[in-house]
């Protein structure tokens, strides 16, 4: 689809991905059409799936979140049904914000968010680790967010 996408198209992702909150009026002034074919433009893009959802970016310290963590995870992939029964257990499971299948040293890596290193110990031990698909299992604790972009890295101004 990228190749589909013209200027104005790429001008609208990137200032909604700065900015999902913009009016549709302010959009259509920045890139310079009117408002209709501007709506029309952000419509085609949620229908081909480019856009896919809008979202508030919440500051986790302020809802009292203050550990975040990521986790290496091997899975003992001799049980059976292993990788359908861990990504079963591992939905249900709400501080993993974000599971990725990945290569290297292990075989997922999640994302964990909660709000202290006690109900982070309470986690590990008494759930994470009680999922019997797991054979190993690696912390890595993060000190503090230097980068957090939510724009893609992509040449905007290519076409």
């Amino acid at each position: 689809m990228s190749e589909k996408l013209d200027k104005i198209d790429l001008k609208i992702l990137k200032i909604l991905q700065e900015n999902s909150k913009i009016t549709n009026l302010d959009l259509s002034k920045k890139i310079g059409l009117s408002p209709a074919p501007t709506l029309e433009r952000v419509k085609k893009l949620e229908q081909s799936d480019i856009i896919q959802s809008y979202h508030a970016q919440v500051n986790p310290q302020m809802m009292g979140l203050n550990v975040k963590t990521f986790v290496l995870v091997s899975l003992a992939w001799k049980k059976e049904n292993a990788l359908n029964n861990f990504l079963e257990k591992i939905g249900k499971i709400d501080e993993v914000t974000e599971c990725y299948i990945i290569t290297g040293e292990a075989d997922f890596l999640m994302k964990i968010v909660c709000r202290d290193i006690p109900t982070y110990e309470q986690l590990l031990f008494k759930t994470i680790s009680q999922i019997e698909e797991i054979e190993r299992l690696k912390t890595l604790m993060t000190l503090s967010t230097v980068k957090d972009s939510k724009i893609l890295p992509y040449n905007y101004d290519e076409k």
